[in-house]
């Protein structure tokens, strides 16, 4: 089940580029336990589930899992050995926007050792490094 929004104002859109760290999304807020974006980048659609799948295995089923990134961004290319002009390609895939400090998913119900374990198969996933952070404790 690939992600992709319902509809969209535009069918495509122009790359852009990454700029700073996240100002929102940057927190755990849901779960016990984070996965931190260290570089900026996209992560397609496609990749966004297999980390979800592979998390969901190394968990056995166990942990609540959220998912905090969505691909809104209308990726296109045009088809190999095609000329210069004729317009820009059509939508190839969807991507997600990540900036450095993103929490992209989350676990919960699941110890810490569980958790690591899982985000290190996710990590495998990912085309950006990333790493593991957990709530901070309130006090």
């Amino acid at each position: 089940m690939a992600l992709m929004p319902k509809r969209t104002k535009y069918r495509k859109v122009q790359r852009g580029r990454i700029k700073g760290r996240a100002s929102r999304g940057n927190t755990v807020a849901f779960g016990d336990f984070g996965l931190m974006a260290l570089d900026g980048g996209w992560i397609t659609s496609r990749q966004i589930e297999a980390g979800r799948v592979a998390a969901n295995r190394a968990t056995e089923g166990q942990a609540k899992i959220w998912i905090r990134i969505f691909p809104h961004k209308p990726v296109s290319s045009k088809p190999a050995e095609t000329r210069m002009g004729k317009g820009k390609g059509e939508v190839d895939y969807w991507a997600a926007v990540v900036k450095p400090g993103t929490i992209m998913y989350e676990l919960g119900g699941v110890t810490e050792d569980k958790a690591k374990l899982a985000f290190k198969r996710l990590a495998h996933k990912m085309p950006i490094k990333v790493k593991m952070i957990s709530r901070l404790p309130t006090t």
